[in-house]
């Protein structure tokens, strides 16, 4: 049976990207690119320099700025961001998360968070659910972002785990990519659209249980 789980933060415990999508938005707009939610989805999951290159890519403006002045606009938009998020409470858990981690708490899974948000500490402060995570992986820490693995390898290893012994939960691509090259199981929050039709798919996060999840766990082996 699994041992852990590794969950990332946006788009599973809260929706923190809209205010990622309002800060970039706002950045854009002073640097002459306007992004809507269409070319936003591009950025879920992915890190916050990527992010920006993506985004400069867009607007044709990859070769306008000194390293100097990218580090600035990366950090520009993480202070929106920062502004922005001040305002989260408990009630921005999505619902069924709290329920889940009290379960997995109850039943002595380890839990750990693999985001590539560098807020992350901050967040599960400010929802008050920080006591039910044993680790955070600090995405400053890892060579590559999503979708390279190195993040759920190293959320792994914090609890004491490996890979094999974590199921990852994931709304965006780039994690889903990810947790399959770890060797986690991957459980995705979304559309088969969006996420492919080879994972196990919750449409929200109310259906994302224990038993589910050790539903899931059980599948996948007898598969095997």
């Amino acid at each position: 049976m699994f041992k852990g789980v590794l969950f990332d933060l946006d788009g599973v415990i809260t929706d923190t990207a809209e205010y990622h999508y309002r800060a970039w938005k706002k950045l854009g707009e002073e640097i002459g690119i306007t992004i809507d939610r269409a070319f936003n989805e591009q950025l879920k999951g992915v890190s916050r320099e990527d992010s920006l290159s993506r985004m400069l890519a867009y607007g044709d403006k990859e070769n306008e700025f000194s390293t100097e002045e990218f580090a600035e606009m990366a950090q520009r938009k993480n202070k929106y961001y920062v502004e922005m998020i001040q305002a989260i409470t408990p009630q921005d858990v999505y619902p069924g998360i709290l329920d889940l981690l009290k379960s997995l708490k109850a039943d002595g899974k380890k839990v750990a968070l693999a985001s590539a948000s560098k807020n992350g500490p901050f967040l599960l402060n400010k929802m008050e659910i920080e006591t039910y995570f044993d680790a955070i992986a600090d995405p400053a820490s890892v060579k590559a972002g999503k979708p390279a693995p190195d993040i759920f390898i190293l959320a792994a290893k914090k609890v004491g785990l490996t890979p094999e012994e974590c199921i990852g939960v994931e709304d965006a691509q780039a994690g889903i990519e990810a947790i399959k090259k770890s060797g986690a199981l991957p459980i995705g929050v979304g559309r088969v659209e969006d996420l492919g039709a080879d994972i196990a798919l919750v449409p929200d996060t109310t259906k994302l249980t224990v038993d589910y999840l050790v539903a899931q766990w059980t599948d996948s082996f007898h598969e095997h």
